[in-house]
């Protein structure tokens, strides 16, 4: 397991207990998960695909990547720092959507 994988980890981790604590403290139905140039969100999407869509998706890129990195080594660089980079801005923008609809609420 390399330092990445345990990046990748510890992110998901925490987008788990992110949903955790914020579950109760928002209130609607619906999550607000773009905002335009003006502040006011664009689009909205179901609680639920709000909080566990996020979790999903990351294990989706990260299937992704490995399936690249099994077969077709030649074409992938930098596996590591892209993992570890991806879990940290997949993790923070996760906050930040949940901590603006926990204000909304």
């Amino acid at each position: 397991m390399s330092a990445a994988d345990l990046v990748f980890g510890a992110a998901v981790a925490f987008v788990i207990a992110c949903n955790f604590y914020f579950l109760r403290r928002i209130k609607g139905d619906r999550i607000a998960m773009q905002w335009g140039l003006d502040g006011k969100p664009t689009w909205y999407a179901p609680k639920w695909l709000a909080l566990w869509g996020m979790v999903a998706f990351m294990l989706v890129v990260r299937l992704l990547i490995w399936l690249a990195v099994t077969y077709t080594p030649q074409l992938v660089h930098g596996v590591d720092l892209g993992i570890a980079g991806f879990s940290v801005i997949a993790a923070g923008a996760h906050l930040f959507t949940l901590k603006m609809a926990a204000k909304q609420s």
